[in-house]
């Protein structure tokens, strides 16, 4: 597994973005997937996780009803669309791997992207 995180920027409070994650080894649809993401000073924080189908996704109370996880696995992409953006949503923002279901815990994930960077200017 290996993953590169893309799709990071400078948005103004209230816009969008669409992060990318995608894994150049050929097991990607055998691993649950999940963003999680780090401010300065701050601890890495979970932000949504989406098992290997699909069909179960989990996000943290901060980000549901803006945050969007899916994944393609056809394509090896993992997606994070992040609507209504706050300032306090700037952060590193690294997905990650796991052998089994989707978790919202940072130590169960295997496998971690470089992340990218996303800045919400007020």
């Amino acid at each position: 597994v290996q993953l590169q995180a893309s799709g990071g920027g400078l948005v103004q409070a209230g816009g969008s973005l669409r992060l990318s994650c995608t894994d150049s080894g050929r097991t990607f649809s055998n691993y649950a997937m999940g963003w999680f993401r780090q401010a300065p000073g701050k601890e890495r924080e979970f932000v949504a996780a989406i098992g290997w189908s699909g069909g179960t996704t989990y996000y943290a109370d901060s980000v549901k009803g803006r945050f969007t996880i899916s994944r393609d696995n056809a394509k090896n992409t993992v997606y994070l669309q992040m609507n209504s953006l706050k300032p306090e949503d700037t952060a590193v923002y690294y997905c990650a791997a796991r052998g089994g279901g989707a978790s919202a815990r940072r130590y169960e994930y295997d496998y971690w992207g470089q992340g990218t960077l996303v800045t919400v200017s007020s």
